[in-house]
């Protein structure tokens, strides 16, 4: 293999696990490791940043430099890169064109077969638009910082009703719905875990000092609470003859919660301001169910069924 070649192979070995010693490299490369060194020595002064740790047992790594070296992408991480930004937007403001750019850059060394596909598919989709409201990238990052860090956050935050409250909290984790994002905190003012939309929070976000983690909930099913029951007037539990797999499909995570209970059977929670919306939505899933909680949703039910059937059967209730 000639050094150009060798060095394209090292280099994307490299980026392909955290981890190499130098006898699994040098035995890729089919070369020594006297050759591996001057290799690595090489793409060193190309500006990549790989650490060595000596002795018998030691290795390389690709570890991060000041500035961002060229990527080596095989065909499917390529066309996955070039889809991604294609449609990148997911309620960030401005990464829509930032990715555009990205994108632009990448097209021009993408070969002939794969900018093919990744063209195909952006003349083939039609986006609808999204009327979410969006975040800002430097919110997100702030955040995603403080998450990391354990660092307190102080923010303004604008409740559903429009009104100004200042939050003190501990960051946990940053949820995406698909269309929100959320932040899972412990409420320091509160003294409990709440959710904030992302949007919701005036910038700046302020960053304070460290805090000790503790017991955490599980954050997606802590914000796919929140959005699904938290905020109506009634909260319903019920029993599908249906496995948890096909209710998933068409009950979304932000419009009810599903835990599968066995193979053939799952509960669904979801939430609503009347019981008539409960009702139809469970009607239209098409799979038989058994009211859990609350009593007054299979009173409903009752008295819906029986006004169903007359409206079915108008003769009879004539006759009657």
């Amino acid at each position: 293999m000639k050094t150009s070649a060798r060095l394209l192979r090292l280099l994307s070995l490299l980026q392909s696990r955290r981890d190499w010693s130098g006898a699994d490299l040098a035995e890729r490369l089919g070369v020594t490791t006297r050759t591996l060194r001057r290799d690595v020595a090489r793409l060193r002064d190309l500006g990549y940043p790989i650490a060595a740790s000596p002795g018998v047992a030691g290795g390389y790594r690709m570890r991060a430099g000041a500035t961002l070296p060229p990527l080596l992408l095989d065909d499917d991480e390529a066309v996955a890169v070039a889809v991604g930004l294609r449609t990148a937007a997911g309620g960030v403001a401005g990464i829509e064109e930032t990715s555009l750019r990205a994108l632009a850059k990448l097209e021009q060394v993408l070969p002939a077969r794969l900018r093919q596909r990744v063209e195909a598919l952006h003349t083939a989709t039609v986006r609808l638009p999204d009327p979410a409201a969006t975040v800002t990238p430097e919110v997100l990052t702030t955040i995603a910082e403080a998450c990391r860090s354990h660092l307190r956050l102080r923010f303004e935050y604008r409740d559903r009703a429009g009104e100004l409250t200042v939050r003190g909290v501990e960051p946990y984790r940053v949820v995406h719905t698909g269309r929100r994002w959320y932040l899972v905190a412990w409420d320091i003012d509160r003294d409990e875990w709440r959710t904030f939309r992302v949007d919701r929070m005036v910038p700046p976000v302020a960053m304070g000092g460290r805090f000790v983690p503790c017991d955490p909930p599980d954050a997606a099913a802590f914000v796919g609470h929140a959005v699904t029951t938290a905020p109506y007037t009634y909260r319903a539990r019920v029993r599908l003859a249906a496995p948890a797999s096909e209710i998933v499909e068409a009950v979304p995570p932000t419009v009810g919660v599903v835990e599968a209970i066995d193979e053939r059977t799952c509960v669904l929670t979801v939430g609503a301001h009347s019981l008539d919306l409960i009702a139809i939505h469970l009607a239209v899933l098409g799979v038989e169910f058994t009211v859990l909680e609350p009593p007054e949703l299979a009173a409903h039910l009752r008295t819906l069924a029986g006004r169903l059937a007359r409206a079915a059967n108008p003769g009879a209730r004539s006759a009657g």
